[in-house]
């Protein structure tokens, strides 16, 4: 089953008065691009992170977060007292000094200079960051959760596309004959126009070899086993993206050569149509993990 690479997961827990949010987003990439926010009370941990989601994520642009929120009545602000007392000193004296009258709301004043309130400084905590870890793995699940779902509709649009090849396949088929009588019938009339003598046993063979170059067997049966090999490997790998890439640059190999063989317009429409629905597999392909 396949993985697409986009994924969202988020989780939410509460310690102490504190709210821990534990955010994971990812999206195509073609290696594992991962950015890490951890608290700064657990800048330590952050190794610890890091291979946690390694090990959960393969592949993707990922953006990995985790942000602690108080939700207590208590704060963790503190009022710079010292500060306070000095900018008050150096208005009384600035005030005598100009004999400007003195500020009636000292409050107002001083909680607007610059550095009165500090913050306390964060602190880590075992009983904490367990409830984080939980967080984390509970995160990580969802985004993987919600890979999988996404993989499920990438995997019916493969197989749509895919269906869509083969049914254009067949309808080669019945063509085939008809091209060939067409390219003989050509050639004699042109043979005929020119007038001229012609050895009918060495025009039977130089047709034989004329059609031989056009004959798009090989790249028929090439391009039905890419098909088969495509949807086994939808089925029984894991983090095959990269293989589906290939395998459908082969499929386009094939359906190019039939093209350049095809000498017919309506297999010529059908290969054009190949093309298409080729490209948009190949657009999807992006995406898978």
């Amino acid at each position: 089953m396949i993985q697409s690479m986009t994924g969202y997961g988020k989780s939410v827990a509460e310690h102490n008065g504190k709210k821990i949010i534990v955010e994971v987003k990812s999206l195509n990439s073609r290696q594992l691009d991962l950015s890490v926010k951890v608290p700064v009370a657990y800048r330590e941990k952050e190794l610890l992170v890091r291979n946690e989601v390694l090990r959960a994520l393969e592949r993707g642009k990922v953006d990995f977060g985790i942000f602690i929120e108080n939700i207590s009545e208590e704060t963790s602000l503190l009022m710079n007292k010292d500060l306070i007392s000095a900018y008050k000193k150096q208005i009384d004296l600035l005030s005598t000094e100009l004999g400007i009258e003195q500020p009636k709301d000292w409050f107002s004043i001083l909680l607007k200079m610059p550095e009165v309130f500090k913050q306390s400084a964060p602190t880590s905590d075992d009983a904490e960051w367990e409830k984080i870890a939980d967080a984390i793995k509970d995160a990580l699940a969802q985004l993987v959760a919600f890979r999988k779902q996404e993989g499920v509709a990438l995997e019916n649009v493969f197989n749509e596309k895919l269906n869509n090849i083969s049914s254009y396949l067949e309808e080669i088929k019945k063509y085939e004959a008809e091209r060939v009588d067409k390219i003989s019938n050509r050639l004699r009339e042109n043979l005929q126009k020119i007038d001229v003598e012609f050895d009918k046993n060495r025009f039977e063979q130089e047709l034989i070899f004329y059609i031989e170059k056009l004959d798009i067997s090989e790249e028929k049966t090439r391009l039905t086993n890419h098909l088969k090999y495509f949807r086994e490997t939808m089925k029984n790998e894991v983090c095959q993206g990269k293989k589906l890439g290939f395998i459908a640059q082969e499929m386009g190999r094939e359906i190019n050569t039939m093209g350049s063989k095809s000498n017919h317009s309506e297999m010529q429409i059908l290969v054009v149509k190949m093309k298409d629905e080729l490209e948009q597999i190949k657009e999807q392909v992006l995406n898978v993990l």
